[in-house]
């Protein structure tokens, strides 16, 4: 194998910095407001009730930094949460142009380390719209590095394509992904499996990688975790199953399933798994959407849930909050929000608190 060199050294693992679970506190909820009309053709004014109630969810807990294109958006955005009776003194607007909404993706990766001078880094990695598939993404690829300048702390820029929805963490260095989205050919064709472990190891601080190999049907990312599997503490995960053997997404959950009965952590042991329900099929225009309840966001006070007009979505939300029992489980209809062909966790990122 050629060798790589990677673009910094020290990397921010060699200087003590690493990604905190979800589940950790967080300082603040970072959101792009929603604008671009082609990510939910013909329905885009339908999802802002339920996207501002998600806000009013979170700000109960942390602040939330939403960037916005222009001063024209930002009052339009204040309209809809003033209206949604949103908790005001905890959201902060920033002027930072974006194409699109999916700041899971585009946003800044925040690293902490207690015992630095310079407690928090962010980790600007190269976005380009899952593939190239909604050009243009210029304005979202820099998004991190503005938050940073406006921070003024130090960003690092690996130089390589990775979205924040394709990894996930138990905050006690392992990281879960998916070899359908990080090991496809439009994301890094010129790394393979070894070299992008490299980069994941040193860029987010972590000492061990697990991959399923499957994402669900309708996810137009090429298969994020966070649509399928999730860390609820150090050692469970929540991952879903489709209980109808006919349906297309059965056996692809399946064999993640399988996989992640066969893995341990770094302790040695198995992962605790707890099944959580797919729901109905939404289709809308023809089109299978990727709804899953395993996009849910874990904010301070709450777990915000996607819900989709369907039976299981009483059966998920006990789950859910069977894992959670410090936090309240809310359940907010994302029917509409799934037409943009993500939820609640593919539109947040979080930026942590550092204790210490």
């Amino acid at each position: 194998m050629a060798s790589f060199q990677l673009p910094d050294s020290p990397t921010p693992k060699e200087l003590g910095y690493y990604f905190p679970a979800e589940f950790a506190p967080h300082t603040a909820t970072w959101l792009s407001w929603p604008h671009k009309e082609a990510s939910w053709p013909g329905k885009i004014e339908s999802i802002y009730p339920n996207y501002s109630q998600f806000i009013k969810e979170v700000a109960v807990g942390e602040k939330v930094c939403i960037n916005v294109v222009d001063e024209a958006m930002k009052a339009f955005a204040l309209k809809c949460l003033t209206g949604a009776g949103v908790k005001m003194q905890n959201i902060q607007f920033f002027i930072h142009p974006t194409n699109d909404a999916w700041c899971r993706d585009h946003g800044p990766a925040f690293l902490i380390n207690p015992n630095a001078d310079i407690k928090k880094v962010i980790v600007d990695w190269g976005y380009n719209a899952w593939g190239n598939k909604y050009p243009p993404f210029d304005l979202d690829d820099v998004i991190p590095t503005l938050i940073g300048k406006h921070y003024n702390i130090p960003v690092y820029h690996p130089g390589i394509v990775m979205e924040g929805g394709s990894v996930e963490f138990n905050g006690q260095g392992t990281l879960l992904t998916s070899t359908a989205c990080l090991l496809n050919p439009n994301r890094n064709p010129h790394l393979n499996q070894q070299q992008i472990e490299e980069y994941l190891y040193q860029y987010y601080g972590v000492e061990q990688i697990l991959w399923v190999d499957e994402g669900i049907i309708g996810d137009d990312t090429d298969g994020h975790i966070d649509d399928t599997v999730r860390f609820v503490n150090a050692n469970t995960v929540l991952t879903v199953v489709e209980e109808n053997k006919q349906d297309e997404n059965y056996e692809l959950l399946q064999h993640n399933l399988r996989q992640l009965q066969q893995m341990r952590l770094l302790n040695g042991q198995q992962l605790n798994i707890i099944e959580l329900p797919m729901p109905d099929a939404v289709v809308y225009d023809d089109q299978r959407l990727p709804a899953s309840y395993a996009n849910f966001y874990i904010a301070n006070a709450a777990v915000i849930v996607p819900t989709y007009r369907c039976a299981q979505d009483d059966k998920a939300l006990q789950i859910i909050q069977q894992c959670f029992p410090d936090r309240k489980v809310i359940g907010i209809d994302s029917t509409d929000i799934i037409w943009g062909l993500g939820s609640f966790h593919c539109l947040s990122q979080q930026e942590p608190s550092v204790l210490g």
